[in-house]
């Protein structure tokens, strides 16, 4: 085949250490564009996110050049240096290691993406 296709979406999830309530509202959706900005700059398309205050949510379809698994370090890396400099967080932002990958087809990307939106009144934050 002269060309590669994938069509692979995937939600990822995943924690701030040790489950604190560390990532505000004042800063959330600002964060939340960089992750997405970190997604992109890795040829792949940010569907939805939504940072809740102790965990994320991040919906995504994923170029074939890279894997999950290095996304998720250079979005975790990436957003946590960025929350460290702009010294949001009192001491040192850090993620949890490891994270949640689940995969979806293309008919399902609507309703993930509402799924993930809707965070606020799942969580009832």
């Amino acid at each position: 085949m002269a060309n590669t296709y994938t069509q692979l979406y995937v939600q990822f999830v995943f924690s701030v250490q040790g489950r604190g309530n560390f990532i505000r509202e004042s800063f959330r959706d600002e964060l939340e564009k960089v992750m997405c900005g970190i997604v992109a700059n890795h040829k792949s398309k940010c569907y939805a996110i939504y940072c809740n205050p102790d965990h994320t949510h991040l919906f995504a379809s994923i170029h074939p050049t890279i894997s999950p698994s290095k996304l998720m370090e250079q979005v975790k890396s990436g957003s946590s240096k960025w929350l460290n400099d702009k010294k949001y967080y009192q001491g040192k932002f850090v993620w949890q290691d490891g994270f949640g990958a689940f995969t979806y087809s293309k008919s399902h990307i609507d309703k993930v993406v509402k799924y993930i939106l809707n965070q606020p009144e799942h969580h009832n934050v």
